[in-house]
């Protein structure tokens, strides 16, 4: 008997009890850094440094951290579903708890690609993605075919979302859709939801009375991450 699939839309919400900073809220990192100059094209166009600083600040904190209980459960779940996480973070904490199957819709902060490389023109290659730990990039630091110059294997507000489609389509397949960690406010991942199946048991774990008041037919779980996902397990 094949195991019933979860697929997991994941925010920054899980990750705060690991001590990362949420993007909104009380002390989010947007709060310190204006989004359009450390998360958009533009910022990037207009002062590089800013941005490979930010990110480098962030590697070095995400280096400091660990997974929290809510990771941990989303990797036990493994043994009797088959579970795919759609994550918003950047982060590696669901890696670092052992979950296998992750689809990142906003890049990964541990890995840098040079700036001409990962485009639409080459069907969006992962070829000279380079995964650098939490080490530094700077100015200067190049690599690819051109020799160019490395970014952030992030996907910043302005650009397209290539994974977009892989997680709607688990979206899709799934039997259960937990949503957790997420204010469902950015877009398009906070559409992700509406590719559920009319029969599909829809979750949200998530302290805030109003987070699931557009979703239909959801069991919202009014509990912060890690003591949402022993409620959750309980449920299921």
């Amino acid at each position: 008997m094949s195991k019933q699939k979860i697929t997991v839309l994941s925010g920054s919400g899980i990750s705060a009890e690991s001590g990362i900073s949420t993007f909104r809220g009380g002390n989010g990192l947007w709060d310190n850094e204006p989004v359009e100059a450390v998360a958009s094209i533009e910022g990037w166009y207009r002062d590089r440094k800013r941005v490979l600083d930010f990110y480098n600040a962030r590697r070095a904190q995400l280096a400091t951290v660990s997974p929290n209980l809510a990771h941990t459960i989303l990797h036990e779940l493994e043994e009797d579903y088959d579970v795919c996480i759609v994550t918003q973070n950047v982060d590696n904490l669901h890696e670092r708890a052992g979950s296998t199957n992750i689809i990142h819709l906003h890049g990964e902060l541990t890995k840098v690609r040079p700036v001409d490389t990962y485009t639409d023109e080459d069907f969006w290659s992962e070829r000279y993605v380079q995964d650098i730990g939490y080490r530094a990039i700077h100015l200067g630091d190049c690599g690819g075919p051109h020799n160019t110059q490395l970014r952030p294997h992030i996907v910043w507000f302005g650009e397209a979302v290539p994974n977009l489609q892989k997680a709607a389509d688990a979206v899709m397949r799934a039997d259960v859709l937990l949503i957790i960690g997420t204010s469902m406010q950015v877009y398009p991942a906070a559409g992700l939801y509406r590719y559920a199946s009319s029969d599909c048991r829809i979750f949200m774990i998530d302290p805030d009375e109003a987070a699931a008041a557009h979703v239909r037919g959801i069991t919202h779980i009014k509990e912060v991450a890690t003591a949402g996902m022993q409620k959750f397990r309980e449920m299921l």
